[in-house]
C-alpha cells in the first residue's frame, strides 16, 4: 500500500536501474511534444508534490470501497461499514491509524445525486465526529460532537455539480470537490466493556440517497468505472500512471489549474494516458529525479514545518481547501504525515521521534518516560491518548498485553506519583506489576509517539493555536 511510510526509496532507484539496462536510445522515443528533459523534470517534481496525497486516498479507496480482495475492504460505496473493534497491528492500509475510536467508514459516489447522512441521538459525554474528506483530502464538513451537537439529525452530501435548494428536513448541506468521498466516523469508546454501547450507536448510522430520503423515483444510476487497481508495488514504481488515474475524479479547480495545466504537458489528467515505460531514457530518469526530489522537499517539510515544543511537533496542517490555498507541500506533507488526519479544533496532534534532548526514540536501547505535572495534563473537551508505533512503519506495535495506547479514559485505573503527577512508562519490558496500568510498551525498534487531543479546549490552558497554545506537552524522559 503507498501509505506505508517509505514511498519511493528503493523501488524507484531499481526502475531507474531497470530503465538503464533496457533502454537505448532508440527503443524508446518520448513523443515529440514532450517538454524538454529540464522542464518534465520541474513538471514531474511538482506534479508529485501536488499528486501525492490524491494518489495515498485513491490507492485507500481501491482496497477500502474497489478491490474486494484487497484483504483491507470495507464495504462498497454508499454502504456503512462499522468496526466493532479499535484498530490493531493488523490495520496496515492507512498509516498511524487511531486505536482511541471504533471506526464507521462510508466512501460516497455522488455521481448520480446526493447522499443524506443520519445519526441518532448521542449521550452528551460520548465524543463522536464525523469527518468529510474529499479526493483532493480536504476536510470540507463535519457533523458531530463539537461541530453539530449530540441530537439526532439529517445531514446532505452533495458532489461538485449538484445545483438543488436544501430539502425540508435537512439540517446542513456539504459540498465536496470530487464526486468519490469518504465519511469517516469516530465513536468513543470509554472501555473494552462498553462495546456494546458503540455497536447501537453505529447501527443508528444512516446513508440513504436523497431520493429515497425524499420517497421519490431514483435517477438513472452512475456509469460503471473500471477502476486501475492500485497496489503497493504498482504505485512506486508508476506515481504518475495512478496520479494519472486518480486525476479522472478530481474536477480541475481555480487553484490547481496552473499546476494540471503543467501535467498535461507530460500527458497526464483526464483525457491523457501517462506511460513511463513509452519515455526516452533521459526522460524517465528526468522523472525518477523529480520524484526523489519531490519526495525530499514532502519529508524536508514534515521535519521543519512546525514548531517543535520539548521534542514534540505540533502544528495544523489538515483543513478544507481555503486553509491549504493551493500550498500543495503542505498539502502533501500533511498526508504523508498520517492521511486523514482533522481540523486542528477537532484533534491536535503533538508527535515525536526523539527525546527531550533531542536523541532518537529508540526501544531497543533505552527505558523513557512521559511525566504530566499536577494540573497539566492535556486540556480537551472531549477525551486525550498516546499511541505508540513503530519508528519505520508508523503502524501500531503488537505487544504482550494487546495495549496500543495510554488514554483519558483509563485514568482512573492508572497510579499517581507522590506529588499527584502522572508518568507513563515507555519502553519494550513491563516496568513492573505495580507500575503495568501507566505502561505504553515500546517496539524492540525505532519509536514514533502520536497525542491526540480530541476537541481540544479552544481557552488557555489550551494547545490552540497549534504550537502557539499556552499548554506544551512534556518531553520523552530517557531514563536508562
Amino acid at each position: 500500500m503507498l501509505t506505508k511510510r517509505d514511498l519511493l526509496g528503493s523501488a524507484a532507484m531499481a526502475a531507474f536501474a531497470a530503465a538503464t539496462v533496457k533502454s537505448s536510445p532508440t527503443f524508446a522515443q518520448t513523443k515529440p511534444e514532450w517538454p524538454n528533459v529540464f522542464e518534465a523534470k520541474d513538471i514531474a517534481e511538482e506534479g508529485f508534490i501536488y499528486g501525492l496525497p490524491l494518489v495515498m486516498n485513491y490507492a485507500v479507496m481501491q482496497e477500502f470501497a474497489v478491490n474486494r480482495s484487497s484483504g483491507q475492504f470495507k464495504a462498497p460505496f454508499n454502504d456503512i461499514n462499522n468496526q466493532h473493534h479499535v484498530a490493531t497491528p493488523q490495520d496496515t492500509a492507512v498509516i498511524t491509524p487511531n486505536s482511541d475510536t471504533p471506526y464507521s467508514m462510508l466512501w460516497l459516489d455522488l455521481r448520480a445525486e446526493p447522499m443524506v447522512i443520519s445519526v441518532p441521538a448521542i449521550e452528551r459525554e460520548r465524543y463522536y465526529s464525523i469527518q468529510l474528506i474529499d479526493g483532493n483530502t480536504y476536510n470540507y464538513g463535519y457533523i458531530g460532537t463539537r461541530a453539530t451537537g449530540t441530537e439526532p439529525g439529517d445531514y446532505l452530501v452533495v458532489g461538485p455539480d449538484w445545483k438543488g435548494e436544501k430539502p425540508t428536513g435537512i439540517k446542513q448541506v456539504f459540498r465536496s470537490t470530487t464526486p468519490f468521498t469518504l465519511a469517516l466516523i469516530r465513536t468513543q469508546l470509554f472501555n473494552p466493556g462498553d462495546i456494546a454501547n458503540v455497536e447501537k450507536i453505529q447501527a443508528g448510522y444512516k446513508a440513504d440517497p436523497l431520493s429515497a430520503f425524499l420517497k421519490q423515483p431514483a435517477p438513472p444510476a452512475a456509469p460503471k468505472i473500471a477502476f486501475v487497481p492500485a497496489t503497493t508495488a504498482g504505485i512506486k514504481d508508476n506515481f504518475f500512471e495512478y496520479l494519472d488515474a486518480a486525476l479522472q475524479f478530481v474536477p480541475e479547480t481555480p487553484r490547481d489549474k496552473a499546476v494540471r495545466a503543467k501535467l498535461a504537458k507530460i500527458g497526464i489528467g483526464p483525457g491523457k494516458t501517462f506511460a513511463f515505460k513509452d519515455l526516452s531514457l533521459e526522460h524517465k530518469a528526468a522523472i525518477l529525479i523529480a520524484m526523489k526530489q519531490g519526495d525530499d522537499k514532502v519529508a524536508k517539510w514534515l521535519a521543519s514545518g512546525m514548531k517543535t515544543i520539548n521534542g514534540w511537533n505540533i502544528g495544523s496542517f489538515f483543513g478544507d481547501e481555503a486553509f491549504y490555498n493551493g500550498d500543495w507541500l503542505m498539502r502533501a506533507g500533511a498526508a504523508k504525515g498520517g492521511i486523514y488526519g482533522n481540523d486542528a479544533v477537532e484533534a491536535t496532534y503533538p508527535y515525536t521521534r526523539v527525546d527531550a534532548a533531542g536523541e532518537p526514540l529508540d526501544g531497543s536501547r533505552h527505558k523513557y518516560t512521559i511525566t504530566f505535572a499536577p494540573g497539566q495534563l492535556p486540556p480537551v473537551n472531549a477525551f486525550w491518548s498516546v499511541t505508540m508505533y513503530d519508528g519505520k512503519s508508523q503502524l501500531l506495535v503488537k505487544n504482550p498485553i494487546d495495549r496500543y495506547l495510554i488514554n483519558s479514559p483509563m485514568l482512573s485505573a492508572m497510579k499517581k506519583d507522590a506529588d499527584g503527577s502522572l508518568t507513563l512508562y515507555i519502553q519494550k519490558d513491563s516496568p513492573g506489576a505495580d507500575k503495568e496500568a501507566n505502561w505504553l510498551p515500546a517496539p524492540d525498534d525505532k519509536i514514533y509517539l502520536v497525542m491526540r487531543l480530541y476537541w481540544p479546549k479552544p481557552t488557555p490552558p489550551s494547545i490552540l493555536p497549534a504550537g502557539e497554545g499556552t499548554w506544551r506537552p512534556p518531553g520523552v524522559k530517557r531514563v536508562s
